[in-house]
């Protein structure tokens, strides 16, 4: 038997004794303690193992003040690399208290809803810690105040320096400084700044981080992980000692995500090597440093349908893992200019991008280059190459795989659907009805023009482009047989009533726009050679026409034809 593959287990002491796959990321420890960073802010996409990282520091570094509990967490790393690093290392094991917190509970509709989800963190947190209550170099006031806030009925200002005050409770009774591990710090803050609650938001995490992490003596080191990058001057104010390692920095650059030595020896384990050439086309494509790097939750997933079925077909796993509202918001606000851009990134070609490390979510929209760094630092973008230029780091970036490319994609398509049902086509449906080829074509080419487009998968844009206009009408049914590859015509559009009117319709994309002309002609032909008016004839149909419609990128052309059998 295999070893299960740990698809949403995210905590190390369940990996290591239920016997699950664990791709061995120890050695973040070595470098972690090497570089001596005394707050360390670590920014990667979603779902590319900060949570697992953060579990697998607090079992190493945590003295849980239970001996035994202790020794259990010490066996938790034999046969890791971290305990091949010599002594120097292992002497860190179970010497500090550690402060563990996560923020990815607090998305939540309104302020008050998210920071009573925080409430509820801190005072487990502090429940986690309640055996030092009984030390006696605590004294009165202060387990008073411990134990208020862990019963949830303490103040605001009592939460927002919870983690100082836990921090010098925990070295008063145990004379070891404190490590503290913040996961998903950004989450609050991103929720927040949708749901309109920002300022709120940012204010009561900025207290909190600022009492526990600004010079505090009763610090040892802390780890911070998020997503997106919000400014110094927003959260972290006056922390001059922190240390952002973002996907740029060299440093680190391999323990986030899989590298592709460590998927090969997981496909081999498993034995489906042979579907390595799909797996990286599908999930490879990141540089974290100058490492590359691949999705490390798509991978596990893809594995996971890959050993119930070696041909199982890839997915876009990453697309379900979050509400992707900042693809939503590129391509809802998106000028002129934007939907250029993001057809270029659609077509695998780069964009040239400076750098801008210290925005805030209000800086997302002011430009265009402010929001392309939100997507290269969140991953929906990954870096080609990069250049110095005028005292300015600049990249080159693109979309990383196939995954993300489907979910511009599929948002596209989504975007296109609603805003169609904004329009009034009446126009359109008149001249199809008239049998006026020549007006639907300007029609059609003008929607075209100011919608976005891909082309690398054109058959299913132009066929959603043009199913969603039609099925507009309230006169009319639209069917879509493309799905379902039965031999059927492209589309199908029929008045509910048997008398009505009905269309057939057959797309085809072109080469090139000269060939737009004759493929129409073919589409239109194809419609008459297959005999696709015989299902509406069976229906009980009798006004049927025909169009055929050919597209290549922002032009379309389309022929008319009449409903009957030419052969």
């Amino acid at each position: 038997m295999k070893k299960p593959l740990p698809i949403g287990v995210d905590n190390f002491e369940k990996i290591i004794k239920d016997g699950y796959c664990y791709i061995d990321k120890t050695m973040f420890i070595k470098e972690l303690l090497d570089l001596k960073g005394e707050v360390n802010l670590f920014l990667r996409p979603r779902r590319f193992g900060k949570t697992l990282n953060l579990s697998m520091l607090r079992y190493f570094f945590e003295d849980t003040g239970d001996t035994k509990k202790n020794e259990e967490n010490t066996l938790l790393f034999q046969g890791l690399k971290i305990m091949e690093q010599g002594e120097k290392y292992a002497d860190h094991m179970g010497r500090y208290p550690v402060v563990n917190l996560t923020l990815k509970s607090a998305k939540q509709p309104t302020f008050e809803s998210a920071y009573g989800k925080m409430k509820k963190a801190i005072a487990d947190e502090f429940r986690r810690h309640q055996y030092i209550l009984a030390n006696e170099k605590m004294n009165g006031e202060d387990k008073k105040l411990f134990q208020t806030i862990a019963d949830r009925k303490a103040e605001y200002d009592d939460y927002s320096g919870a983690l100082e005050f836990l921090s010098k409770c925990l070295y008063e009774t145990t004379g070891r400084k404190t490590v503290i591990l913040i996961d998903e710090y950004d989450v609050p803050l991103e929720n927040a700044y949708f749901r309109g609650f920002y300022e709120k938001m940012a204010d009561f995490i900025r207290s909190l981080f600022e009492s526990a992490l600004k010079t505090s003596d009763y610090l040892q080191f802390a780890v911070i992980t998020g997503c997106l990058r919000i400014s110094k001057e927003s959260i972290f104010t006056g922390l001059n000692h922190l240390n952002m390692i973002s996907v740029l920095d060299r440093r680190y650059s391999e323990h986030f995500g899989f590298t592709e030595a460590e998927v090969r020896q997981m496909m081999a384990y498993y034995g489906v090597e042979d579907r390595f050439p799909i797996m990286k086309e599908w999930y490879d494509g990141y540089a974290f440093g100058g490492t590359e790097v691949y999705n490390p939750w798509s991978v596990i997933n893809f594995m996971y349908d890959l050993c119930a079925d070696v041909h199982a077909f890839p997915r876009p796993y990453w697309i379900n893992t979050s509400s992707n509202d900042i693809i939503k918001n590129l391509i809802v606000r998106a000028d002129r200019e934007t939907k250029g851009q993001i057809e270029t990134l659609l077509a695998g070609e780069t964009l040239d991008i400076q750098v801008h490390e210290e925005i805030t979510y209000e800086d997302m929209y002011s430009d265009g280059e402010n929001l392309w760094n939100f997507l290269y630092f969140t991953g929906y973008l990954t870096k080609e190459s990069e250049y110095f230029k005028e005292s300015s780091i600049f990249l080159r970036v693109r979309i990383p795989d196939i995954e993300v490319k489907t979910i511009y994609q599929n948002t596209i398509l989504n975007w296109l659907k609603a805003s169609v049902k904004k329009e009034d086509f009446h126009d359109l449906y008149l001249a199809m009805e008239e049998g006026d080829a020549h007006r639907m074509t300007d029609i059609l080419n003008g929607q075209l023009f100011r919608t976005i487009s891909f082309y690398d998968n054109a058959e299913n844009f132009y066929h959603g482009f043009l199913t969603g206009i039609l099925s507009q009408s309230e006169n009319y049914l639209v069917k879509s047989n493309r799905e379902s590859g039965n031999g059927r015509s492209d589309i199908i559009v029929k008045s509910p009533s048997l008398r009505g009117r009905s269309f057939i319709v057959e797309v085809k994309v072109s080469d090139s726009v000269d060939d737009l002309e004759n493929d129409a002609e073919k589409a239109l032909q194809q419609i008459y050679d297959k005999r696709y008016m015989e299902e509406l004839r069976t229906e009980g149909y009798r006004k049927i026409d025909c169009y055929g419609i050919s597209f290549y990128r922002k032009d379309c052309e389309v022929r008319f034809g009449k409903g009957q059998i030419l052969r």
